[in-house]
């Protein structure tokens, strides 16, 4: 009698979930508007000297989302980004030791979502942005990241 298809076996068969990241940039420095301004080109994520958040892009693959966080000035989830290249030699670093990831623009989002409104949130307690506010690219687990595309008003099913 043959085997019947295991679960572990159907579920590879499915298309895989992306990976969910967040991504942080000073917009006085890179703003979502520049990302934007890239169009398919994107544009490498440079300048990542943390090895933790070297290490998260090190784990990126092509097709993840993130989501694009101005940080100090405004603090909020302003944009939905892909990753378009896998991690590679940092163009501007001269040392050897930091990779980056490119990135592409994929949609506004339509209600940014704050810090301040992500700490208020008791399902988003344990999320990097509350734990791990200073790391530059984190983590997001696929319950967050439903969580804060909904606050920001999107369907995370149509990205």
């Amino acid at each position: 009698m043959p085997k019947s298809p295991s679960r572990a076996g159907a579920a590879k068969a499915r298309k895989a979930e992306p990976a969910y990241w967040l991504l942080k940039s000073e917009p006085d420095a890179f703003s979502w508007d520049d990302l934007k301004a890239k169009g398919k080109a994107g544009e490498p994520w440079t300048g990542v000297r943390n090895f933790l958040a070297r290490n998260n892009m090190k784990a990126m693959k092509i097709g993840d989302l993130g989501f694009f966080y101005h940080s100090n000035i405004g603090k909020e989830v302003v944009g939905i980004c892909k990753v378009s290249a896998l991690a590679h030699p940092d163009p501007s670093d001269d040392t050897g030791k930091w990779e980056c990831v490119d990135v592409v623009a994929v949609a506004d989002v339509p209600k940014p979502v704050t810090l301040a409104t992500v700490r208020e949130t008791l399902s988003l307690a344990k999320m990097s942005l509350v734990t791990s506010a200073r790391l530059s690219v984190q983590p997001v687990t696929p319950e967050e990241w439903r969580i804060v595309c909904k606050m920001g008003g999107i369907d995370p099913k149509k990205l």
